[in-house]
Order: structure tokens, then sequence, then C-alpha cells
């Protein structure tokens, strides 16, 4: 996931570094389908590219290329003359009480909008206010040169040019002179517009971190209260979000250069989208951690496991849809690049087999549920207890303290043993009675012990203690019984308490133990026979 990110970030770095109004490359879906047909170098096939194109003129004013974006009676060298005349008055209408649909609004399909109630080969992208009347920004659609592209409609002027009341040249000869201007916008627009977002941003800031100070106080435990942890986690990236739209409805009235205006609207897009990002990460943090914290308390472990898969999953998935929605706001056609996903999904299933079959294990693991976090388990010859159940592996913390991580589709084929489930602990001591003892005191023993295990509370019904059998050096009494108690070092001790008062009533009666020994007899012959056989004449005694 750290790599996914830092390779968005470094691409979007790169594609904000590019010139203001800049349009980078696009293939339509005509010239992709008929390969004789060759895009259009002004970028006048979607009305998204056409606007983008456009406001790339004209910050670099550049009126000849710009004229081309306006339609032409005909292509006579005087009328792209007074088209570009009509260009430079457009953009001092678009300045003065103009605006432009964002860029992200704007469509980028060949046909435009065709749920708009406007005629096939018309869109509408904007207006301008003169004296109180609005002008819709109509777009219409025509060939040029074998070619169907979009452009400023002759209508669209005349109607300008009519509520105006100035000629073309008039207007254009109004434009502010010997101002510094930065990317074909004056400098003090742009300072205007971003100082106006610092200050909406800075000021719902402010309020949102106030409003979860004061929750803050009035919430008695906020680690465990939903309401307070959604609240916080909320609303630091709304208030950017917030902010945006704000942005978004002030900017347009306020009398500032279309370049600057619309430049910042269509990268304030991108500002959205991670905002909505962010929204949903943190979100997606808090709620886990309120159902991680939630199900420790409850003891249901099986369930952290699921709650964490399920965590990098919907921030895996809300990275990839940013993503995506940040590249379109650059220009870049996604659409082609996700079909393609669906031959390169194959190439890569089978270059990358144990990824998948992992992923696939990491599934059947939390489906299962043969183990989770917090469980003391084996796993073939290795002991310890699950620290983490991830989307490929599952790390173990072994006894040693090591950590040890097992791929989940090695895990899945493996024999787990778990020992967290345990309600109770067997105990199943086998105590040795010295063989010299008698039937009595064996008969004694028995009951000693049988009496120990009645007497604790800790013992579970149907515990038993009898003789097992005779052995070679003891009397064996085997005892079979559960320690009712699901804590593991709880269990040690009760076992030690038993051991203890087993050892201590038989030593109270009398009655030993035995341990491993070895009786030699030997015969009077052997005795009398030992001086001729070279021994020494010692006479050994039982042992």
């Amino acid at each position: 996931m750290r790599s996914l990110i830092l390779g968005l970030l470094f691409f979007f770095s790169l594609a904000a570094s590019l010139p203001a109004g800049a349009v980078l490359p696009l293939v339509p879906k005509t010239a992709a389908e008929d390969p004789a047909v060759l895009p259009d170098p002004l970028g006048r096939q979607t009305p998204r590219s056409m606007i983008s194109g456009l406001i790339g003129a004209l910050a670099q004013h550049d009126y000849d290329r710009a004229a081309q974006y306006f339609e032409l009676p005909n292509n006579s060298n005087r009328q792209r003359v007074n088209a570009a005349t009509q260009a430079r008055a457009f953009q001092m209408l678009l300045d003065e009480g103009g605006s432009l649909q964002p860029y992200a609004v704007l469509s980028n399909e060949a046909v435009g909008r065709i749920d708009d109630d406007l005629p096939i080969e018309q869109e509408s992208v904007g207006q301008i206010t003169i004296q109180g009347k609005r002008i819709p920004v109509l777009l219409t659609r025509s060939e040029d040169e074998g070619q169907q592209v979009w452009r400023i409609s002759q209508e669209t002027m005349t109607q300008l040019a009519a509520a105006s009341k100035r000629p073309a040249a008039a207007l254009a000869e109004g434009q502010k002179q010997n101002e510094i201007t930065i990317a074909g916008a004056p400098l003090k627009d742009w300072g205007l517009l971003i100082g106006l977002g610092v200050l909406i941003f800075g000021g719902l800031w402010m309020v949102a971190a106030l409003m979860v100070a004061i929750m803050r106080r009035l919430v008695a435990d906020p680690t465990t209260n939903g309401l307070y942890r959604f609240f916080e986690a909320a609303l630091p990236p709304l208030s950017l979000l917030i902010a945006v739209f704000v942005f978004f409805g002030w900017a347009e009235r306020l009398p500032v250069a279309i370049v600057a205006r619309q430049t910042l609207l269509r990268y304030t897009g991108i500002i959205s989208v991670i905002a909505f990002v962010w929204f949903g990460l943190r979100l997606v943090d808090a709620l886990a951690e309120l159902a991680i914290v939630r199900m420790q308390q409850r003891q249901r472990r099986q369930v952290i496991s699921v709650i964490t898969l399920l965590r990098r999953t919907a921030k895996v998935l809300l990275l990839l849809f940013s993503g995506i929605g940040i590249l379109d706001t650059f220009g870049i056609d996604v659409t082609t690049g996700i079909a393609a996903l669906g031959i390169g999904g194959i190439a890569l299933a089978l270059g990358a087999q144990k990824t998948v079959e992992n992923l696939v294990g990491s599934v059947t693991v939390i489906a299962d549920r043969p183990a989770q976090v917090g469980d003391f388990i084996r796993v073939g010859d290795l002991i310890g207890t699950v620290e983490d159940v991830g989307i490929r592996s599952t790390r173990i913390r072994t006894l040693e303290r090591t950590l040890v991580t097992i791929p989940n589709g090695d895990l899945s084929a493996r024999q787990i043993e778990n020992f967290a489930p345990r309600e109770r602990f067997l105990f199943n001591p086998v105590v040795w009675v010295d063989y010299r003892a008698s039937s009595a005191k064996l008969r004694e023993a028995i009951g000693i012990v049988q009496q120990v295990l009645k007497e604790h509370e800790k013992i579970a019904e149907g515990a038993r203690a009898l003789l097992g059998r005779i052995g070679e050096r003891s009397f064996n009494i085997e005892v079979f019984a559960y320690i009712d108690v699901r804590d593991f070092e709880e269990s040690l001790r009760i076992r030690e308490a038993l051991l203890l008062a087993i050892y201590e009533r038989l030593e109270a009666a009398g009655i030993g133990l035995a341990f491993p020994a070895q009786t030699i007899v030997v015969s009077r012959a052997q005795q009398a026979d030992a001086p001729a056989n070279g021994d020494d004449g010692a006479q050994k005694a039982p042992s």
C-alpha cells in the first residue's frame, strides 16, 4: 500500500507541473475505432478538451490559435482576423462577468451530453452576464477538415455583441495592460483566488477543531464513544470538502481572469477528491478501531481479523478510485486502461499464482477462522501467539519471542492446533505407589487421590482415580479429570495445588511413592560358589 501511495503521489506531482491550461494528448473514441482518422491537434473532439484547449490559448495570449475554437461562417483570412478579435473580446466578457463549467463537469464524450434538452450538435458550457442578462455559452459540433469538432457557436457571439452594445474591437482594447501576469492571468487575481481558498478552509478548519475539542470534554470515554469517534474522523476532511464547494460557489462570482479562475477550479477538483479520500480513510480507521475495541471487550477475537482485512481492502479501493478520479482531472482517459486490466489481469494471474493463492488462503483463513489474533496455536513444529492475520500472510510470535511469517496459502493447507478455545484443562497424572505397599495401603492411596479430586471446587464432575495397572516397579494409579477454568496460568496453579495435596496426604498416611529401583536376589548356592568363580566374597544386598 505504501508503494502504491508513493507512486500515485509521484505521478500527480509530475502532472501538476504542466503549464496552466495544458492539455494532455487524448485519443478520442472515433480515432481509436478508425485508425485512418487522426486526432484533432487542437483537441476539439469533446467539449471538455475544447474548453481546456481554448483556456490554454487564452492563457498564452495566442488569439490566432484561440480563433480556431470559434465557429466561422467561412474560413477566409478576414474572418480569421475577426475571430481573433472575437476571442479577445470573449475573454474580456468572461473576466467581467462570465463563468464556465468546471473541468470535471464538462462532458468528455465526442457527442457531448445527450440529456440536456439541447440539439445533439449543441452543448451548454457556461454563461455570461451582461447588464443583468444571462447569455448561455453554447458549443456547436460541425465538420472541420473531415473531423467532427466542437467550437463556440456563432449564435453565442452574436448575442454577446448585441447585449454588450460594444463592438468586439472595443472590448478587446479594453483589456488591462501593464499588469504583472503569471500563466496568462494577473498576479492579483491569482492572489485573490488563492487567498479566498485559504481563508475559507482556515475558517472551517478552526470551527471543526473547536467542535472536536468541545465534544472531547463532554464525552466520558472518547475511545469507545461511536459518535465522538465519527466526528473526530469526519470533521477535518469534511471541512476541506465544504471549503471546496464554497470556493466553487464564490469563485464564479468574482470579477477575476477566466484563466486563473478556470485553472484553479480545475485543480480544486483534485482537492475535492483528496478530501473525499481523506474523509473515507479516516472514517474507515475510526470505525475499525472502534469495532476492534468493542470486540476485545467482548472477547470476540475471531472478528478482529475480519475487521482488519476489511479495513485494508477498503483503503486500497479508496486509493484506486481516487487515483482514477485524479487522472481524469488531468485529462487522461482511463477507460482504455481499465478495459486493458481484463487482459492484463490474466497475465498477472499467471505470473503471480502464489500471490493469488495467498489471497484465496486469506479468505479461507478469515472465513473458516481456525486461528484469530491473540490465539495460542501450534502449526507443525511452530508454537506461538497469532499477532496479525493479513491479506497475504499471518504473523506468529513464538515462545522465544521471534516473529514468524507464514503465507496464508500454506497456513490454510496445514493442520492448526488452537489452544485458545479450550474451556477446561486435562489433569491426567499417574501416581506411582511403591509395590511393597500392602493391599490395604493401596486401597487407602486410591481413596486419598479420589478424595483430593472430590474436594477441589475447580475439578469438573466425572473425575476418577483408579488403579490402572501393576507395573514392573510400582502400582500405577491413573487420574483422569478436568480443571474447570479457561485461563492457562490459573490451571497451572490448580494443578500444582492438587499434586501437593496428593503427596502430602500420602506422606501423612505412610504411603511411599515409587522410584526407579532394582533388587538383585542371590541364592545360597551362588553365595557358596562365589569364591570359586573369582568373586571377592562380598554379598550383594538388595537395593
